[in-house]
């Protein structure tokens, strides 16, 4: 890697509001993060510091993290700055650990994680117009980390890579004459993975052909996966595009046909899509073909990748048969489509594009951290397009960056496409997104749950009640978020 030091010459990045760290005056804000120096990101760089980097568990085993490291501290020797693992769990609290110095310099993490530390000014509002990835990155992305005070936008993270549900399946599960049975639109793409009413039928099929077999099997519980199902009918989290948690919108239209969709594909699942078991065995599930499909994130692709190339060891293949099988026969696509009706059981023609939760994931710089700029110049190094696509390489992740996309295409095209058609629904930027979790996962479990009680013990029997259900949710919802107030 070229020696760059983009901060030579930066101007002084002033303002009250920025020098406090982004988000609204707190009480309770540690002192260390409401600093006055008013040149937080001066250009300034700070000689012979090393800078602790919290990354994720994949980006650690994955080894792109190894990298991305021994470049930088190559590119930086002269400077004597180094940065190194924080070797710290990647869910660490930096509003608990921050303040007493245990916390990361800088942290890689989700939009939702990042500004929950920025509404109460734990992380930087950052300069990102001096950042070479400025321009390049998706404007949406951006969004993600963008708050607003008196009429000014700040940007609390730099944004990496999309998060969001992608159909995993099996290409060598499909049936042989796939071609002539489930291709109606004769497009060289199996009808099952285009839309879910062709998922439903192969579904049922398969696991008919062969009990222990299914077709798509998921943990139905989870709302990172299934909300989407609610949002593609309606459904929305807060109000005024996720910015206002005073309306909770789970209810609203017709969402109550999403959670007839999530029921009907629990008719062809078994008891493990109640609640996680199915997280943690569909890897090897998927690799062995007990499952033809599941949802998961681009991020895991490496993973699933792995688990097949272990069957095909098992099925007598060499270690690099095995890996090209694994490579040709593993596809990672978007959702497919779901019906307009929403009857997943019926026969239509008339679809819709299916929402995704999402979320994108970035760098954030803490505002306790001793060495602001070298953190900053590390993180505008790990965002150039060289890491970029050194990580979409070695973990599968699809990039903000345009000119990584343009490059790459593919499938990381189609969910880029999707984020800027706003068919990505964000999580939202604020602490109050924490309080949709718990409710709507024990609505999702308890209408999966019901497929398999005992017609008499049945509680949500036709859409009244499953739109009944959604308003409880609202009502949970907007109650612990008072609470908290």
């Amino acid at each position: 890697m070229k020696k760059y030091s983009f901060l030579t010459g930066l101007v002084v990045f002033a303002s009250i509001f920025a020098l406090s760290g982004c988000g609204q005056s707190d009480s309770k804000t540690k002192a260390s993060a409401d600093s006055s120096n008013n040149e937080i990101f001066s250009g300034k760089i700070e000689k012979n510091k090393t800078i602790k980097v919290l990354e994720n568990d994949t980006a650690i085993s994955k080894g792109y993290f190894k990298e991305v490291l021994a470049a930088f501290n190559e590119a930086y020797a002269d400077k004597g700055i180094k940065a190194v693992d924080a070797n710290t769990d990647q869910f660490v609290d930096l509003a608990k650990d921050g303040p007493y110095g245990y916390g990361p310099d800088i942290l890689y993490q989700a939009n939702d994680v990042i500004m929950k530390y920025a509404e109460d000014k734990h992380v930087y509002p950052l300069p990102v117009s001096k950042l070479e990835a400025y321009k390049q990155t998706s404007k949406n992305a951006w969004n993600a980390f963008k708050v607003n005070k008196d009429g000014k936008d700040y940007y609390c993270g730099v944004p990496v890579n999309v998060q969001t549900p992608m159909l995993y399946y099996r290409k060598d599960l499909l049936p042989e004459d796939w071609q002539k049975t489930w291709d109606k639109d004769a497009n060289e793409v199996p009808d099952m993975v285009e839309n879910w009413n062709d998922m439903y039928k192969f579904s049922k099929q398969r696991h008919q052909e062969n009990p222990s077999m299914y077709g798509y099997m998921e943990s139905l519980y989870d709302t990172y996966f299934s909300s989407g199902y609610l949002f593609s009918y309606g459904a929305y989290i807060f109000g005024k595009n996720n910015t206002d948690p005073s309306k909770v919108g789970f209810s609203n239209g017709d969402s109550y046909y999403g959670a007839k969709v999530i029921q009907q594909l629990a008719s062809v699942m078994n008891e493990e899509s109640i609640d996680d078991t199915i997280k943690t065995s569909a890897y090897s599930k998927l690799g062995n073909g007990t499952y033809f499909a599941t949802m998961s994130t681009p991020d895991v692709y490496s993973t699933f990748l792995e688990e097949l190339t272990k069957y095909y060891v098992s099925q007598g293949k060499t270690k690099d048969e095995a890996a090209q099988l694994a490579k040709d026969n593993l596809v990672m696509t978007t959702v497919p489509k779901l019906p307009k009706n929403g009857d997943i059981t019926s026969e239509t023609t008339e679809f819709i594009e299916m929402k995704t939760m999402g979320g994108v994931n970035g760098y954030a710089i803490s505002a306790y951290t001793k060495a602001p700029n070298a953190s900053l110049e590390f993180v505008n190094f790990a965002t150039k397009y060289e890491m970029i696509k050194k990580r979409y390489e070695l973990l599968g992740v699809v990039p903000t960056r345009k000119d990584v996309i343009k490059e790459v295409k593919g499938v990381s095209e189609g969910v880029f496409n999707q984020l800027e058609n706003e068919n990505i629904i964000l999580m939202p930027s604020n602490a109050a997104v924490a309080q949709i979790w718990t409710p709507t996962q024990t609505y999702f479990a308890d209408i999966t749950k019901d497929v398999f009680r005992p017609e008499a013990e049945k509680k949500y029997k036709d859409n009244k009640a499953l739109k009944a259900g959604l308003e409880k949710v609202n009502q949970q919802i907007s109650d612990a978020i008072h609470t908290l107030e």
